[in-house]
């Protein structure tokens, strides 16, 4: 099998355009909730006005064009194509790293924080923290192929990435992950133990320790309340996705609308978007960067192939030790948050631990300026 990189450029049909324009005109809309807030879901208010600017004031073009500033790549590996954006610093003794996105993200959460770590010496740093940065999209996400049979597991595709740094001629480089990027970095972190010398994760996934239930921390108590508030209220997604992901497909290829509500919904439960009391995704992020993201879901098709990965890897995650170092960033409104004891029984070499004070599960694209220094500061004794 060829092992050939080809260069890519984000270029969607206009006619992909002209239908997406058709199908928000004829959109058939639902009842409003029967409760204030988002409680049963994405409002129907909102869900109107988003949609409204997303049929006539919306530019696409725009955020090809943003996109198009950096180099994008494809290459087939394990018979599936992966599109990855790959930005070289100029900078000679940079570290390669390798980012990773979740689910309902897309390499599009990394564009406010990939210029400032390829160079730093205009961003705040200096030439000793400059990165090669690698963006993949994850197989079934964005650009990057669907794959045709089962199998590809958040294991599966840690191994992937191996496979293209080593195409790309990096024998040793760090990761970085949050959500299920973070899944898939903790597998590098038992897999590619030869080349990857360290990882990064804004989303440590590890299993509460049992033996300290007798005397929780503060913080940890809120980590098991969070889990039980996920498990209640937040997790319907994870369980259609989990289990059924191809019946849910068929309602969000059709529908824009329904493809944007699934995924908005989210950027309201998991961003640090409070202000005056109030939470909405807009206090932290703009119509525009809302849609973006969206939009690499919608264009590519990507409704049922993005939630296979939760039928593959979510109801038996890996928790094997990783015993290369570790560093681990805590936003407070993360989904599932750790302590540093418990992280400590699966990560034997912690070298980086830290508590922020603001942020949540999308933290390059809403804390970007924090997330870039926690990155510097988690790899910097790797270098």
């Amino acid at each position: 099998m060829s092992d050939a990189i080809s260069p890519f450029t984000v270029d969607i049909p206009q006619q992909a355009l002209d239908d997406l324009q058709t199908r928000l005109a004829l959109t058939r809309w639902p009842d409003a909730e029967t409760c204030n807030g988002w409680d049963q879901g994405i409002p129907l208010a909102y869900t109107r006005e988003l949609a409204t600017y997303w049929e006539q004031q919306y530019d696409w073009r725009r955020c090809e064009t943003m996109l198009n500033k950096w180099p994008h790549y494809m290459t087939t590996i394990d018979g599936v194509d992966v599109h990855f954006m790959h930005c070289r610093s100029e900078h000679e003794d940079a570290l390669p790293v390798i980012i990773t996105h979740g689910w309902p993200g897309s390499v599009l959460e990394f564009h406010k924080v990939i210029n400032a770590l390829t160079d730093p010496t205009q961003h705040g740093g200096d030439e000793s923290q400059a990165f090669h940065v690698i963006a993949p999209s994850l197989p079934g996400y964005g650009f990057s192929g669907k794959p045709v049979s089962t199998g590809t597991t958040a294991q599966a595709v840690g191994r992937m990435w191996g496979k293209l740094m080593a195409r790309l001629g990096y024998d040793r480089y760090v990761a970085q992950g949050g959500d299920w990027g973070a899944l898939v970095t903790q597998s590098m972190g038992v897999t590619e133990t030869t080349h990857c010398a360290g990882i990064h994760i804004n989303m440590p996934v590890v299993a509460p320790d049992p033996d300290t239930f007798n005397d929780l921390t503060a913080q940890e108590q809120g980590a098991l309340d969070a889990m039980e508030f996920y498990n209640r209220w937040d997790s319907g997604y994870s369980k259609q996705q989990s289990t059924r992901p191809q019946t849910l497909g068929y309602g969000l290829a059709d529908s824009p609308v329904g493809q944007m509500a699934w995924i908005v919904e989210k950027f309201y439960a998991w961003t640090d978007s409070e202000k005056n009391g109030v939470r909405h995704p807009e206090h932290v992020l703009t119509k525009d960067e809302l849609l973006d993201n969206v939009m690499i879901y919608w264009l590519n098709n990507a409704a049922a192939s993005s939630a296979r990965l939760y039928w593959e890897s979510f109801n038996a995650p890996n928790l094997d030790p990783i015993n290369m170092p570790v560093g681990c960033s805590l936003f407070p409104k993360e989904i599932f948050r750790s302590s540093r004891r418990w992280a400590e029984k699966r990560f034997t070499n912690l070298i980086y631990w830290n508590e922020l004070d603001r942020g949540g599960h999308f933290a390059a694209f809403e804390q970007p300026d924090t997330f870039i220094n926690e990155v510097r500061q988690a790899f910097s004794s790797l270098r």
